[in-house]
């Protein structure tokens, strides 16, 4: 056994060299450690409702083992405390993984007692396996053949970790889509982005230099196929969104956001960029009168699977016209307003020297408003029709 152990730690160190040489192609990097601007309490509820809660997309059926429906009779006050439960769940299942920087091996010498030099032929590791610790606080020690103990490096402890606390899906090898160029470029030419981000995220630690270059080459190949929307709705929205706004390229995204009329995300894209670069401009009173007239994510979510099981007839009888009118222009009062606040705060990005593709989010803007002006005008029209009131 200890025979076929040592060919299979060869041929893995053989599949590893060259997955690392091929993955350290990667440009962008972050050139200090992000976690304390990623961790923010401020940036991450603006991470958060860029990401958006479409639980459709988050409780999607997926190719798993179970994937079977249940059905339940459920009173009014069962299935409103059935929502609320699920809208908790959609946002633990979009839990961002975590952004720091990459860690450096170091060498951690405890002692070195030379009256134990050539005791043993072997090294021996010593790891803390005590119950319910935290993984990044175990202790794990080596013991070389030469009397040296010192602290294990960082691929050890890893793999002291994953021997005695196994984590779901992580391999003790490298899977192959990370060592063969091929595979991986396959991947990404065909989109499968979020399969990759999954992948990275259960095999590599977020500390590791293997984890950025893949995050990297996965978020510049979106910036230039422009499918965002594949990551919105998913636990990986928010660091792509925070990796473009830490080196100044959010144009793309941000026209894609206006492109779908997201304006109110694409201002929180805009404050983040000038958070993070501390570009002196105050993009806290439009957040805050943004928050005022919009709902939280978790609350729209929310609103919407009310008004999902809700026949037109009971609609109108709960909310009146009003809400039939609402929810066939697809904005509120409120919402227009928001977006007036949106729209000024975006133009004045592009007018500014921060913008990059000032023609394009230009044509972007315009098009915008030609659209919402005639939603406007239906909005104000139907209203009038129906004897409600227009502000």
């Amino acid at each position: 056994m200890s025979l076929f152990r040592h060919i299979r730690s060869l041929n893995a160190l053989q599949i590893l060299r060259p997955g690392r040489r091929h993955l350290s192609t990667a440009s962008l990097q972050y050139d200090q450690d992000p976690q304390p601007l990623f961790t923010d309490a401020e940036t991450q509820s603006l991470l958060q409702s860029m990401t958006q809660l479409q639980l459709d997309k988050v409780f999607r059926k997926r190719t798993v083992p179970d994937n079977s429906t249940e059905m339940k009779f459920m009173t009014p006050d069962q299935l409103e405390k059935e929502f609320v439960q699920a809208i908790e769940k959609a946002r633990h299942l979009l839990q961002m993984p975590p952004i720091v920087k990459v860690k450096v091996d170091t060498e951690r010498l405890i002692s070195k007692d030379a009256a134990l030099k050539d005791f043993a032929s072997t090294k021996y590791v010593f790891t803390d396996i005590t119950y319910g610790l935290p993984q990044s606080e175990r202790k794990v020690v080596v013991r070389e053949s030469d009397g040296t103990l010192a602290y294990a490096n960082l691929e050890t402890v890893k793999r002291m970790n994953q021997l005695y606390f196994p984590l779901e899906g992580r391999k003790s090898y490298i899977p192959r889509m990370f060592t063969d160029e091929e595979l991986l470029k396959s991947a990404l030419d065909t989109h499968k982005y979020e399969f990759i981000l999954d992948r990275a995220t259960v095999q590599y630690e977020p500390y590791e230099p293997e984890f950025h270059n893949i995050l990297s080459r996965v978020f510049e190949h979106l910036n230039e196929s422009k499918q965002f929307d594949l990551l919105r709705s998913t636990r990986h929205f928010g660091p792509m969104a925070f990796f473009y706004a830490w080196h100044r390229c959010i144009d793309d995204l941000l026209y894609d956001m206006i492109r779908r009329d997201y304006l109110h995300n694409a201002a929180e894209l805009i404050a983040l960029s000038y958070k993070i670069h501390k570009i002196p401009l105050d993009y806290r009173s439009t957040l805050e009168q943004i928050s005022a007239l919009r709902s939280t994510p978790a609350e729209k979510a929310l609103e919407d699977l009310r008004n999902s099981i809700q026949a037109p007839e009971e609609r109108q009888r709960v909310g009146g016209i009003e809400q039939e009118i609402h929810l066939a222009i697809g904005k509120t009062e409120n919402d227009f307003a928001s977006d007036e606040i949106c729209l000024k705060f975006i133009e004045q990005y592009i007018a500014s020297e921060h913008a990059l593709k000032k023609v394009q989010l230009e044509l972007a803007i315009q098009t915008l408003k030609e659209v919402n002006l005639e939603k406007l005008q239906l909005f104000k029209g139907l209203k009038k029709a129906h004897g409600v009131n227009v502000n």
